[in-house]
């Protein structure tokens, strides 16, 4: 049985979307792109992409650190823009967050869970291991002495909590698109194929882009990729994380539930109807435990569905 790293061709995929991207862009009528970065995988290789497709000269990449994730991404960022040839900006979005009441929303939310909670407190947010059952979302807070405490979200914290952290993607989208009009760029959005088909971006947020070279990607083909490209080892090697919370977090707890090697192998399986009990060996869970993926990979694309849908319009008056 193959799998989604079986026979992938790294070089001529970057050929491929590489070809791709440049008449995208061109169909659009801009002159180059814009790639907002933060050191991560899927940004790094998309930057990458756009300057196989255009040239340095022709890439913008953006680095919008905030507070809670401090200054580590935009170094990685930062090196990233040396290693490709690009110009790099670092925009700082923190008191844009301020001033929006990103920050004092959050903490309501947190305060909701843990009354005590104070700003300079450590926090992240998990979910519940993949079962049959609903995915439930729990709060971690790290007080000053390092002790670490988990408490279940209500919803209606939870949703606080949510709408107040996706200001971040909001706020970073906000300012690629201004570099976007002000050099009448295309925006380049970074979504894997799992973040993409799992409906793991914002709305409005790191779901807006002009072009997404890697939406077709599965993770471990991302990375391959990363290593064809040539990209920084602390880049091509760097862990999925959210770049969210203050907290370290993986993509694996707060999301997808599973390791993005094991995630690549289920949707993959999943998409090419693979039953249960053959995939199972492969990924080193029983039958029914991939039974239970491929159940929570069809609900979140029912739950997510609004996420890609376009605006409702109305046949005009006739």
């Amino acid at each position: 049985m193959s799998g989604p790293l079986d026979g992938f061709d790294a070089a001529a995929c970057i050929d491929r979307l590489a070809e791709q991207t440049s008449r995208a862009i061109r169909g659009l009528g801009r002159r180059g792109a814009v790639v907002a970065t933060s050191g991560g995988i899927d940004s790094s290789v998309a930057a990458g992409i756009a300057v196989r497709a255009l040239g340095a000269g022709k890439v913008l990449l953006l680095r919008l650190p905030e507070r809670d994730v401090g200054d580590s991404s935009s170094h990685l960022a930062a090196e990233l823009a040396e290693s490709l040839g690009a110009r790099s900006v670092e925009q700082p979005i923190t008191d844009a967050l301020e001033g929006l009441g990103c920050y004092s929303q959050r903490d309501e939310a947190i305060r909701e869970v843990f009354p005590d909670y104070r700003p300079d407190w450590k926090h992240k947010l998990v979910r519940s291991a993949p079962s049959a059952s609903i995915t439930v979302f729990s709060l971690v807070v790290e007080r000053p002495d390092g002790t670490r405490e988990q408490r279940r979200m209500p919803p209606g914290a939870y949703l606080t909590l949510l709408a107040a952290t996706n200001m971040k993607q909001r706020v970073r989208k906000l300012c690629e698109y201004t570099w976007a009009d002000r050099l009448s760029y295309a925006v380049i959005g970074t979504p894997n194929l799992l973040e993409y088909d799992q409906g793991f971006f914002v709305k409005g947020g790191d779901g807006l882009a002009d072009v997404k070279p890697i939406a077709g990607l599965y993770k471990g083909q991302v990375y391959a990729v990363a290593r064809e490209l040539g990209l920084p080892e602390s880049i091509a090697s760097r862990a999925p994380t959210t770049e969210t919370f203050s907290l370290p977090q993986s993509q694996e707890e707060f999301y997808f539930g599973y390791s993005y090697e094991r995630m690549d192998e289920l949707m993959w399986g999943h998409a090419h109807g693979v039953e249960p009990a053959e995939l199972a060996p492969r990924v080193g869970l029983s039958a029914d435990e991939v039974g239970v993926a491929y159940a929570e990979i069809d609900r979140r694309r029912t739950a997510t569905a609004y996420l890609h849908a376009p605006a409702v319009l109305f046949e005009p008056e006739t």
